[in-house]
C-alpha cells in the first residue's frame, strides 16, 4: 500500500477513532466502537470492551471506518485475540476508558482485545482543485481528481 495512503490512513483514525465492527460470522451486526493506537505497533488495533460484548471472542471480524471530514474510508478485515500482556493495557489506558470501566484496570468486566489486521482497503476522496471546478460546471470528474484506492496492508 502506498505509504501516502497509509499513513492518511493512521492521521485519520487518531484523530477520530470510531469505527463500527463486526465479527465476520453471517448475520452479525456492526457495533460502535473506539480504536486504541500504538504508532509503534504494525496493522494493529485494540478495543476495550466489557467482556459480556459478542465481540469479546478470539474470530475473524471486520471495522469499517470513515474519517471526521468524510475524506478517507476504510474497510477492515482481520482478526479479535484477546490482549493477555498486561503492559499492553497500562500503555493504552486512559481517562475516558476508565470512565467506562469504573473498576479500574482489573475491573471484571474488562475485555481487552486486539484487532490484527490483514487486509484494509483505504479510499480518500479529496477532490482536487480543477475536479471541483468540473464539478461545479456540470463537467466529469477524472478518476485522478476524485481521491485514490488502495488494497493492502496498512
Amino acid at each position: 500500500m502506498d505509504n501516502d495512503i497509509r499513513n492518511a490512513f493512521w492521521n485519520a483514525l487518531d484523530d477520530s477513532p470510531f469505527v463500527m465492527m463486526r465479527l465476520s460470522e453471517a448475520g452479525a451486526h456492526s457495533q460502535p466502537m473506539t480504536a486504541m493506537l500504538d504508532r509503534n505497533a504494525h496493522h494493529t488495533v485494540w478495543f476495550f470492551m466489557h467482556q459480556s460484548s459478542t465481540l469479546a471472542v478470539e474470530a475473524s471480524a471486520e471495522v469499517d471506518f470513515s474519517s471526521s471530514g468524510h475524506k478517507l474510508f476504510a474497510a477492515l478485515s482481520g482478526r479479535l485475540h484477546r490482549e493477555q500482556d498486561r503492559n499492553v493495557l497500562d500503555k493504552l489506558w486512559s481517562n475516558k476508558v476508565e470512565a467506562w470501566f469504573p473498576g479500574g484496570k482489573d475491573d471484571p468486566t474488562l475485555a481487552l482485545m486486539r484487532f490484527e489486521i490483514s487486509k484494509a482497503e483505504v479510499w480518500t476522496a479529496d477532490i482536487t482543485l480543477a475536479g471541483l471546478f468540473d464539478l461545479f460546471t456540470g463537467l466529469a470528474i477524472r478518476p485522478d481528481q476524485a481521491g485514490h484506492h488502495a488494497v493492502g496492508l496498512l
